[in-house]
């Protein structure tokens, strides 16, 4: 039977893993993004999003939570000072994966966790987008000049032929 076996182990020891998501949470915190493989951006994930809620309270006891889980304080003031002020309004979801492709070594799956809010192109990217129309809205504003004028059209090129 599989009771409480919910996450993965990454093929590691509970110490050694536990040492692992603070390292790779602490550089995600400083670099604000890392790359690595799926398997574990995704543990890393579920690591990290619970300290960035934790992060927005910026009180004594949310600051000795959060480095008992990183142990760096170098992070952990990076973390209540800067990142908590750019995330302070999102309601979570703080951290987006993106697949790279397969390392060559061993073709395991690679991707890059970062942080939402610190992506300056993405950011950029969803302004322009919100210009542009879609599809479906393009069809029915369009419909009625699209029929009238495809007809002219196609009765002046034959004569011209």
């Amino acid at each position: 039977m599989r009771h409480n076996k919910k996450f993965n182990h990454l093929g590691r020891t509970s110490s050694h893993r536990k040492a692992m998501l603070a390292n790779m949470a602490c550089s995600l915190i400083k670099h604000k993004r890392i790359a690595t493989t799926t398997a574990k951006a995704k543990a890393l994930r579920v690591y990290v999003e619970p300290l960035l809620t934790k992060a927005k309270d910026d009180s004594t006891h949310s600051r000795r939570v959060v480095f008992n889980y990183l142990q760096n304080k170098e992070a952990v003031t990076e973390l209540f000072r800067e990142v908590a002020q750019k995330i302070a309004d999102r309601p979570g979801g703080y951290t987006r994966i993106l697949k790279t492709g397969f390392r060559l070594g061993d073709a395991a799956e690679m991707c890059i966790i970062e942080l939402v809010d610190y992506n300056e192109n993405m950011l950029t990217t969803k302004a322009a987008k919100k210009t542009t129309r879609t599809r479906r809205a393009g069809k029915k504003a369009a419909a009625p000049a699209v029929e009238a004028a495809p007809a002219a059209e196609v009765k002046e090129e034959p004569a011209a032929e």
